[in-house]
Parts: structure tokens; sequence; C-alpha cells
């Protein structure tokens, strides 16, 4: 698996004391910077892979890119170790003519712990940035029993979590709940960004007729990333907040929590869920 783990002895203690050196395989966590022209815009800490899918869902759920064809190139740059090895921890994107460069609001204090991403934000309405995207999908409906069917698909596609036990993960679903993609990653905001960059470089944003599964709870920011691109049903295995849910209802967003064991909380539009 390359960079996507990392190997560490541990020191196991059994039921009743007895104590066993053993490797463990950990999930990897590096940062990457992402520039813009050049400057500095973010750093997160992720998951190393995917590094393309991620700039440009993260750029996409900024509100700085809206289409594939807004970005020139992306390429890695700038970045070795002591022994003078690429780490591919730093990807530069070049946007095309037309498109106009980030705002200085949108920097996270040059920092996005793996956690949190709103973290740094200047403030709340800097996070209710308006989507190109609106949801349209009034007339979707979708089964019950194929949402709560999700959360093991979902699952069932971490290759890295069997080994690690220690990664969030994100899957885009049709409305027959066949799985379109799958990311991992440390930062439950990069897996998201990661899925609906993998969308946008595939021609499926805005994602109409589609679920966006998250394997943990749907926070503010996972809600505005999903309406940024157009999602129209987000379902999250743990609990929403109070404002995923308030931004939810606003973005015309069906958010289902404690989707498990086949039943599940419907917070918003529940017209589509049958």
């Amino acid at each position: 698996m390359g960079r996507l783990t990392a190997r560490r002895r541990v020191v196991w203690i059994a039921p009743g004391g007895r104590r066993t050196t053993r490797p463990d395989t950990l999930a990897a966590e590096e940062p990457m910077e992402l520039r813009v022209a050049g400057a500095p815009l973010s750093v997160t800490m992720r998951t190393p892979g995917h590094d393309v899918e991620l700039a440009h869902g993260f750029l996409l759920t900024e509100g700085v890119i809206t289409s594939l064809d807004d970005v020139a190139t992306a390429r890695y740059c700038d970045s070795v170790d002591d022994t003078g090895r690429n780490t591919y921890n730093v990807l530069d994107v070049a946007l095309a003519p037309s498109v106009a460069p980030p705002s200085a609001s949108l920097e996270r204090n040059f920092y996005t712990t793996s956690s949190c991403g709103v973290c740094g934000k200047a403030s709340l309405d800097a996070v209710r940035t308006k989507t190109a995207f609106p949801v349209l999908d009034g007339d979707l409906r979708i089964p019950a029993a194929t949402i709560a069917e999700l959360p093991d698909r979902l699952r069932a596609a971490q290759k890295v979590f069997d080994s690690t036990g220690g990664l969030h993960a994100a899957g885009l679903f049709d409305a027959d709940g066949e799985l379109l993609v799958a990311r991992e990653d440390v930062g439950r905001h990069n897996a998201v960004d990661k899925v609906l960059g993998w969308a946008l470089l595939h021609g499926r944003v805005p994602a109409r007729g589609c679920v966006l599964q998250v394997s943990g709870r749907a926070s503010f920011e996972l809600v505005q990333k999903a309406a940024m691109a157009g999602v129209p049903v987000l379902s999250a295995v743990s609990a929403p907040s109070s404002l995923a849910v308030e931004l939810a209802d606003d973005a015309g967003i069906t958010l289902a929590g404690f989707v498990r064991g086949g039943s599940m909380n419907v917070y918003t539009h529940p017209e589509r869920i049958t």
C-alpha cells in the first residue's frame, strides 16, 4: 500500500496483563500544501493518494472553480526530504485565465487539521459559500432500504481501514445504490473532497441523482461540500450537528443520520426517501 500505511512495533497487552511485542499497521498522515499559481492557499493533513482529486474537490467546494475547464494544470513541486527525494506533499494548481484567483478570505490560517476542516475560517459567513449548482432533484425518490445498505457497501470498499482501523471514508452512489467511487482519508473532509474531486474530473458535477455516504458524523462543512457539488442526498452513519441540519434544509438537501441496522433519522427533505 506504499505511503497509505506505516508499520510500527507496539506492545500489546492482553487480558490478564500478558505483554507481547508485535508490528502494527498505521494509517499514514502527511501534510499537503495546496498552492494556486505558486501562492500558498492551504495546508491539510491527509492520507497521501488521490491528491489531484483532493485539490479539485477542495477548490470546487470552496467556490474557486465550477468545472474541470477551470483548471489548466495540477502538478507536484518543490517538496523534497533530507535525502533529496520528492515527498509529493506540495501540489500547485494553475487556473484557467478566465478564472479569478481565490479570495484571501479562503485562506485557513495556512493550516487545516485532519479532524476539523472549518478551523481557521474567519467567520461562519465565510463558510456559507453560494453554490453554482443548486439542488434540483425535486423528483428524486430513493427507497429507504437502499439508503440503509449504503454504509455496509461503503465499508466493503474501505481497503486501508481493514489493515489500520484508522480512516474515515466517503462514497458517491447512484440512485440504485451502486457505488461510483469511494475514498479513504484521515480527515473526513478530505475524503469528501477526494470523492467530489473525482466527480468533477469525471463529469459528474453537479452530482444529480446521487447520494453522498460518509462513515462518521455529518458536520456543517460536509453539508456545505455536498451543496457546492449539487448533491441532493447526504447519508451519515452517525449524528449531524444543528448547523448541518439548518444548512441542509436551506440548501434543499435530504440529510439522513444514524443510518445503521436498517433504520435512520431523516432530518430534512424526507420526501426523497420512500
